[in-house]
């Protein structure tokens, strides 16, 4: 290669050339001419770099590439395979754009890292259906939800993998022609999204809460009265709150649905906030034990529950356990307690007539919620 100085190419044989360059940098080429078409020619990479040996590596597997009606560009500017890990992990940056908060990146980080343990290794071509149906089955029935939901998230893995041109075929994951063929329908299993607590046991719960000392268990106590999600309560800031005329507005950032809402205040969450305003510090109410600034981790209340002996529900799911209070022990309208969730019902017309009175109507039905948290040997089938 040393005497290879004037500008030129110099073949090896077997359409491998020394390219010389007229300012004498020298690289590696592979020429080749497919059938019935015109010689086309891809670099290998520059010379002392990739050495002479390396080369003819290269070419050799250009030129199995080409007999066998390749192209060796194409295969060259292929994205190599990714293992489902990978897959997983590239899927959830390319789409994290979509979620308001951290959380629901966590979430996905930690279903299909944790649940997927097994198949994270793996090829995303090889990812089999009997694959799925091994990280799906041992909580296909015991957590329904989180089940359904991860297996959501595996199928829009592997339907991203396919795009990327990683696999091809039927989505092992998929439910309609696959999956429900061999698990059970969603609706044959645990009603609701997720893990909730039955509201006969909810007075029993509330008095063992309020015995707990510490910021998690105020903010828990306050997801649950006000019906809130747990996002909403621990991102509670004092200057959304007039404890004078009980009530909370929480602005339209930093709600699901994108809209102001307005929470009427009982009795008793007024008595939790004022104590926890005297000694406040920073402009939230429940502040990170280490670092004032910032709002309690959303992991503090899920781990409470845990110390509680109760992990195997959700904060979230105390939305589904009001919500069914209210259907079986109330004579409140629907659109009342729908209201209290920031659910939106009818058409905007509707939706107009009702704001002027229901923020009244859903302070009753919020008070009576309060009660019934509070009573003790609450008997079933009380009205409010």
């Amino acid at each position: 290669m040393k005497a290879a100085k004037l500008p030129g190419r110099y073949s090896d044989g077997g359409g491998l050339y020394l390219n010389v360059s007229a300012r004498g940098a020298r690289s590696w080429l592979f020429m080749w001419t497919p059938a019935g078409g015109k010689r086309r020619e891809m670099g290998l990479g520059g010379y002392p770099a990739v050495t002479l040996a390396r080369a003819r590596a290269k070419a050799s597997d250009c030129r199995e590439i080409a007999a066998g009606g390749g192209d060796p560009i194409v295969e060259r500017d292929k994205t190599p395979e990714k293992t489902f890990g990978e897959a997983a992990d590239e899927f959830i940056s390319s789409i994290e754009s979509e979620w308001r908060n951290k959380k629901h990146r966590w979430q996905w980080q930690q279903t299909l890292r944790d649940r997927c343990a097994a198949i994270r290794g793996k090829l995303v071509s090889q990812v089999t259906t009997e694959d799925v149906l091994k990280v799906l089955k041992p909580m296909w029935t015991a957590q329904p939800e989180t089940a359904a939901r991860l297996r959501g998230r595996i199928e829009r893995v592997l339907n991203f993998a396919k795009v990327k041109g990683w696999r091809s075929g039927e989505n092992p994951a998929a439910w309609r022609d696959n999956l429900r063929n061999i698990l059970p329908k969603q609706s044959k299993l645990a009603r609701g999204h997720y893990a909730a607590m039955p509201y006969p046991d909810l007075p029993a719960f509330m008095t063992d809460l309020r015995a707990v000392d510490g910021p998690a268990a105020r903010a828990l106590e306050v997801t649950i009265l006000t019906a809130s999600r747990s996002g909403e309560a621990i991102g509670m800031r004092w200057d959304e709150l007039d404890l004078d005329a009980a009530l909370w507005t929480v602005p339209a950032s930093r709600m699901k649905a994108g809209e102001e809402h307005l929470v009427p205040l009982t009795a008793r969450v007024v008595v939790i906030l004022r104590k926890l305003a005297e000694t406040a510090v920073g402009p939230h109410v429940f502040p990170s034990p280490a670092a004032k600034h910032k709002p309690l981790s959303n992991m503090a209340m899920m781990m409470l529950m845990r110390r509680m002996k109760h992990g195997d529900l959700t904060v979230h799911g105390f939305r589904s356990t009001f919500r069914d209070w209210c259907g079986d022990q109330t004579t409140f309208p629907r659109e009342v307690a729908e209201a209290a969730l920031a659910h939106k019902v009818g058409n905007a017309v509707e939706q107009a007539y009702r704001r002027s009175s229901a923020l009244e109507k859903r302070r009753k039905l919020m008070d009576a919620w309060s009660r019934y948290c509070s009573a003790t040997g609450q008997k079933k089938g009380t009205l409010f």
